[in-house]
């Protein structure tokens, strides 16, 4: 299931076989979202001055998820926008993406609705689908992988001593909703929708591109883990104040600095924004809060060492500091 570029905006003709079967009854519930699929590979045009940004993001059966937590649907968006964020992480603006499925023979006829979640994500996200794979597997995975422009990408190695960093949105429902899973309870209502229909924030990673903001990054692995990431990326440190952080109703400081897949978008700035202006401007434009959670400091005369603490993060109360979570490993334990 592979793709082409503008010129060949038209679906190649396919031949027989139950395995173009499903590729074409992908392509009947994407619509023209989907075009020039088919040919071997896909070609897509980099506006003049920009730079490509590629990511490639796979979501596995009891790896990311399990069957019984989600609908097919969601698994599909939320496999997509997993990718679109990486494209977000970068202030970058989609061009396309190209999805591989590995299909088990148990989930052969939950394909359509599959798809029908990657082309909502993919929608959503302004992006087209331009090609992909589709073969047999033991469990569902889904690997997607995305491209894009921009004339600067922002990336994490940017921040620099002062400046402030910032959050979007409230965070913890992700992790409150695989706490109830786990649990075998039902998660509330807004936790469940934050861990099935996350947001790919692409169009808010402009903006912000524009206004300035010199280190980005998504948030999936937790708040502390990937401010971690940024401040060893830039060779700073950073300073968290607890009561700043932005939290869904009912969850914790612990829980907001370690919920994962959040997909919400964390930053640096410079410190000489007009901090309630730039908070103002950012809602009325995305619905969502932007908040400064703390600052950037320089790790002084000599260079951190490598096991040394990047982010430390003070207590609700001002003083206290707080242990941080450990982000997400895929080989841990």
């Amino acid at each position: 299931m592979s793709g082409a570029g503008e010129r060949w905006g038209e679906h190649h003709r396919l031949g027989p076989g139950r395995e173009f079967d499903l590729v074409r009854t992908m392509l009947g519930r994407w619509g023209d979202l989907a075009r020039g699929v088919g040919d071997d590979a896909a070609v897509l045009d980099v506006p003049a001055g920009e730079r490509l940004v590629v990511s490639t993001d796979a979501s596995i059966e009891d790896v990311h998820f399990r069957r019984g937590w989600l609908s097919p649907e969601e698994i599909g968006w939320r496999a997509t926008t997993s990718a679109l964020s990486d494209l977000a992480a970068m202030a970058a603006r989609p061009l396309g993406l190209v999805v591989a499925l590995a299909v088990p023979d148990a989930w052969r006829h939950d394909v359509p609705t599959l798809a029908d979640g990657i082309g909502a994500a993919a929608r959503a996200g302004g992006a087209s689908i331009v090609g992909g794979d589709l073969t047999r597997g033991r469990e569902l995975g889904i690997t997607v992988t995305v491209f894009g422009s921009a004339v600067t990408p922002v990336g994490r190695d940017g921040a620099r001593d002062g400046d402030g960093v910032w959050v979007t949105g409230r965070l913890g429902g992700p992790l409150r909703a695989l706490r109830a899973l786990l649990a075998g309870a039902a998660p509330g209502v807004a936790d469940r929708e934050r861990f099935a229909r996350p947001r790919a924030r692409i169009a808010e990673a402009r903006w912000l591109a524009e206004r300035g903001t010199r280190a980005l990054v998504d948030v999936s692995d937790g708040l502390a883990a990937d401010l971690g990431h940024v401040a060893a990326a830039s060779g700073v440190r950073i300073v968290v104040e607890g009561a700043r952080v932005p939290r869904v109703p009912g969850a914790s400081l612990a829980d907001a600095l370690a919920s994962g897949e959040e997909y919400e978008l964390a930053l640096a700035l410079p410190a000489n924004v007009d901090e309630e202006a730039l908070a103002r401007e950012f809602a009325a434009a995305y619905g969502i809060a932007l908040t400064r959670v703390g600052r950037v400091s320089a790790p002084g005369d000599s260079a951190l060492r490598e096991a040394e603490p990047r982010v430390a993060v003070v207590g609700d109360d001002g003083d206290t500091r707080v242990d941080l979570p450990p982000g997400h490993d895929h080989f841990s334990g």
